[in-house]
């Protein structure tokens, strides 16, 4: 008989998630419907003793029901690197504890499990510096704690976005221009008089009418479709949780041209679901904590996403020297 797949998620608090928009919960339903096992964990579950990574875990039953679509079982101390899979779902912000959290993982990854996405790589990759990786895929962009080099910057460029480097959700992004007397003020915010970097980058135009969209990659591979997130009337921002309206599209030539520079190289460092976002044909973020858009996707088009990840786990652990099984 073989061996059922153990999956352990950590991730946000389950009671608080929103049913009909969470990624995370149509990958576990998605899991549960291949049969997997999972086990739910909070990031403050996990720690380390003596260089093993543990967890106070608990049995985690999932539902497709709004009204109640999670069942936990009782907490027990486990083994992080006993489970075939560990998949980091906790959503930024990016900081210290976030970090430390992927040590932990890492340590399970080295105790025998395959953690998703790589520890390292959430680590390494930065959202919005590591498009410095691909600068052939970019509008001009510049990263610096420098007043003057983003006044230089915005001289150039004429009107430009400027943004900090650990943001989530459309906050804290400011789009200015050459000759705006709120310029200095949002430098002086963004990089808190020169003590932190902030990322300029030239405003693509394109963002008012086709949106900001976000196009999954699973493990190398673009889905057919993405989703054009587009601003109200009244802001910038092609961020849905800053109001802008989620509209799924095919992919189009520079859509598949961008996946390909930049998927295999992800897929290669271990970062099997991410989540490119596109304005203007340009790439603005490299998505690879916890990349949504699933739900929209899956609604608009008859899709499951969930299961095109799970499926992608699924190659990865049986690709693996001993098959996925210990």
């Amino acid at each position: 008989m073989p061996k059922t797949t153990s999956l352990a998620v950590v991730m946000d608090p389950i009671a608080k998630i929103k049913f009909a928009k969470d990624s995370t919960l149509a990958m576990l339903l998605a899991a549960a419907a291949r049969g997997w096992q999972l086990t739910y964990f909070e990031q403050s579950d996990l720690f380390l003793r003596d260089g093993v990574a543990y967890g106070r875990g608990r049995p985690l039953k999932v539902f497709a029901d709004p009204s109640r679509w999670f069942d936990l079982g009782e907490q027990a101390l486990m083994p992080l690197g006993d489970f075939d899979c560990v998949f980091m779902r906790k959503d930024p912000p990016f900081d210290a504890e976030y970090i430390y959290t992927t040590y932990i993982l890492e340590r399970a990854e080295l105790a025998g499990a395959f953690v998703a996405n790589r520890p390292q790589g959430l680590r390494d990759m930065n959202e919005k510096v590591f498009t410095a990786w691909f600068p052939q895929c970019c509008a001009p962009t510049l990263i610096t704690r420098s007043a003057s080099e983003i006044t230089a910057f915005a001289g150039e460029h004429g009107k430009i976005v400027v943004k900090p480097l650990d943001g989530m959700g459309g906050k804290s992004i400011f789009v200015t221009e050459k000759g705006d007397k709120n310029l200095p003020v949002i430098i002086e915010t963004l990089t808190d008089n020169g003590a932190r970097f902030a990322i300029a980058q030239r405003y693509v135009p394109d963002i008012a009418a086709t949106g900001d969209s976000r196009v999954l990659i699973i493990d190398g591979e673009p889905v057919p479709y993405a989703l054009a997130r587009i601003p109200a009337a009244h802001d910038n921002r092609g961020n849905l949780a800053a109001g802008a309206k989620g509209v799924g599209r095919e992919l189009n030539d520079r859509d598949r041209w961008l996946s390909a520079e930049i998927g295999p190289v992800l897929a290669e460092r271990g970062m099997v679901f991410v989540g490119i976002d596109v304005i203007g044909g340009f790439v603005t973020e490299i998505n690879v904590t916890s990349p949504t858009g699933i739900r929209e996707l899956d609604a608009q088009f008859g899709l499951n996403i969930g299961d095109m990840v799970i499926a992608a786990f699924e190659r990865r652990l049986a690709a693996r020297p001993n098959g996925g099984t210990r």
